[in-house]
């Protein structure tokens, strides 16, 4: 290597100035390149990478937090309605229903006891509901009524379709869900 070397140096000597100068301004460029390309753009890069990377992990914490958050308001939902649960009155979902109909002045044409799935907590009492000829504004009180009732009432499904014979008037059948503590 040292022979190398010393024959290149020699060889590099023997040239004219001006050679001199374009050997010296071409391996300057060329150490410059090697420089360049070998050293400070993989450095650039990785810091491109870093610096996204970090970028990415501030946005997945901040979806983070936004889902704690709102995992805590269903939570805290959850655990007012299960109070509202243990806390409320007992009765009957069908006579419940019958004098919700009753103060929300609607005729209940059906009410159907519906199957639910077995819970460890909570067992769930369902019934279909079906109103005929009623209208809009009776309706929505009655489906009011049910929600604001002091027992926990969910309304799970709604079809509303409107008479053929009487198109302001609505057949409309929907299923109700109260629960109680086992």
């Amino acid at each position: 290597m040292k022979k190398l070397w010393t024959r290149a140096w020699t060889a590099f000597q023997n040239l004219s100035a001006r050679e001199r100068l374009l050997v010296g301004s071409a391996g300057g460029v060329l150490l410059f390149g090697l420089i360049w390309f070998g050293m400070l753009m993989p450095l650039l890069s990785a810091h491109d990478r870093v610096a996204a990377r970090a970028d990415a992990a501030e946005q997945q914490l901040g979806a983070l937090v936004r889902l704690r958050h709102d995992y805590d308001d269903a939570q805290g939902r959850l655990a007012s309605v299960e109070q509202r649960i243990r806390s409320e009155a007992r009765g009957n979902l069908r006579t419940t229903l019958e004098s919700l109909a009753s103060r929300a002045t609607v005729k209940v044409e059906s009410m159907e006891p519906q199957a639910s799935p077995a819970n460890d907590a909570y067992r769930e009492n369902k019934v279909e509901v079906g109103l005929a000829g009623v209208t809009l504004p009776q309706t929505v009180n009655y489906l009011q009524q049910i929600e604001t009732a002091p027992q926990v009432l969910s309304v799970k499904s709604l079809r509303i379709r409107t008479r053929p014979d009487k198109p302001e008037l609505l057949d409309v059948t929907f299923t109700v869900s109260s629960f109680e503590p086992l």
